[in-house]
């Protein structure tokens, strides 16, 4: 295997070539799964000492895409806090399961130690507000969705996409599971509820490929029946 086709050793080079000073780093997303396509990006995260600052930066290296999750070690735990709070615990994902690049004193260990511990407490529950705005989100584009003609494709597509992404946003919150975003919604979605997010993901393909809103819309309205019912 060249190094084209070895992300592992194409980040590695990465990090020692522009962050010489790194505590640690690993790689995450589909590289490290081995789930990696051609036009695939390294998402690498590097732990740099105090004295630098942590970032996001997207850079190039070697022809291929580079996106890099930079933190100091003293703010490590602020931003864990902070990821934890989108509840879609995107860079505690990659300390979870990314692959270790270079540990020469045992930092990335640790920090892998408290993402997993991060990620195992779940993410923060709802409040009671935001459990009435989701429902009454969710519930006003159930009804849109039912009430918009065939003809209106556009706004019916809208209309899906916005009703399956707050239907997984609320579903995730009741099994107290991680959401996701892009690529990452089905899975987690999946993830926390194999029945009913298998029902939402069929209902939301149904419009797409037959315009037909009826399969989402009872998929949403079984989410809703969990929360107290729809409301209006």
């Amino acid at each position: 295997m060249n190094d084209q086709e070895n992300p592992a050793a194409q980040a590695l080079r990465l990090v020692t070539t522009l962050f010489p000073h790194a505590l640690g780093a690993l790689l995450g997303g589909s590289a490290a799964q081995g789930r990696a396509t051609a036009k695939s990006d390294l998402d690498v995260a590097v732990l740099l000492p105090d004295s630098d600052t942590s970032r996001r930066e997207v850079i190039r290296h070697e022809g291929l895409l580079a996106e890099l999750f930079l933190n100091t070690l003293a703010d490590i735990p602020e931003f864990f806090a902070w990821d934890r709070a989108r509840r879609r615990g995107t860079v505690l994902f990659i300390y979870d399961q990314g692959l270790p690049l270079m540990d020469p004193h045992g930092h990335l260990s640790r920090t892998c130690d408290r993402a997993r511990a991060v990620l195992a407490a779940g993410p923060p529950p709802l409040t009671p507000a935001e459990w009435e705005r989701g429902r009454y989100g969710l519930t006003c584009f159930m009804d849109d969705l039912i009430d918009t003609p065939p003809a209106d494709r556009y706004e019916q597509l809208s209309l899906a996409d916005f009703t399956l992404r707050e239907a997984t946003h609320l579903l995730t919150a009741h099994h107290n599971a991680w959401t996701g975003i892009g690529k990452w919604l089905p899975r987690r979605l999946l993830s926390a509820d194999p029945v009913r997010g298998r029902a939402l993901l069929d209902g939301h393909q149904a419009v797409a490929e037959h315009a037909d809103p009826a399969p989402l819309a009872a998929a949403a309205e079984h989410v809703l029946a969990l929360l107290g019912g729809p409301l209006r």
